[in-house]
């Protein structure tokens, strides 16, 4: 008799073909759900209210010139491309955050691990003892959750034994952000519950992303 986890294997063995190489791009159009690709790299999946880490000191102003240009600017501008978010909606606010912390960030970063897991991580942010993958998408965060799940699995197998224990990414489609954390030791992805809206929830994006690097 076959085991429920062995039809589960064979199941999630057909969602990535052995002669094609895989960009982390492409998971965004694979419509599998997140658990059957994240199993099928070898992790597992969890989905549940996270106790992110918070900065509870942040300079308030800084972030309210961010919501006044942004309102200010919104009628002259079209969003209807991921580089226009990246400029309008998401670089000002990881600015803010590198201007008030000691972290670096690098933009499109290049990661090359094997066939089923390289290509261009478009935020990475990297603090002294943490890691943040930050993917910008133009419209669907269900999806989005897919390319960040295996950009997130690189880094770990990339990082390697450095004493990391978690790697925390970020998915936003500009509007909306969503978090989670990959546990290194246990090889468990877990998406937060809650996400964030953009500009009503900035407090808690930046205190967010701040606490993180902290």
């Amino acid at each position: 008799m076959i085991s429920p986890s062995e039809i589960m294997q064979s199941k999630t063995m057909k969602i990535l073909k052995p002669e094609k190489k895989y960009t982390f791009g492409d998971y965004f159009n694979i419509r599998n759900p997140a658990e059957e690709i994240i199993a099928e790299l070898g992790y597992h999946y969890s989905t549940k209210p996270l106790a992110l880490p918070r900065d509870e000191n942040i300079e308030k102003d800084s972030l309210d010139g961010i919501v006044t240009l942004y309102y200010a600017l919104l009628p002259k501008i079209s969003l209807n491309s991921e580089a226009a978010k990246r400029e309008f909606m998401i670089a000002p606010l990881l600015q803010a955050v590198l201007k008030t912390s000691d972290a670096r960030l690098n933009m499109e970063y290049p990661v090359e691990i094997d066939d089923r897991l390289s290509g261009m991580i478009d935020y990475l942010f990297r603090s002294t003892q943490e890691l943040i993958v930050i993917e910008a998408k133009k419209g669907d965060l269900e999806k989005g959750f897919n390319q960040l799940a295996a950009e997130m699995i690189a880094m770990d197998i990339y990082e390697g034994d450095n004493g990391m224990s978690a790697i925390y990414g970020a998915i936003t489609i500009g509007q909306v952000w969503g978090f989670a954390i990959l546990e290194r030791e246990r090889k468990i992805i877990t998406k937060d519950a809650h996400t964030f809206r953009f500009p009503e929830d900035i407090e808690d994006i930046f205190s967010i992303i701040r606490g993180i690097l902290k």
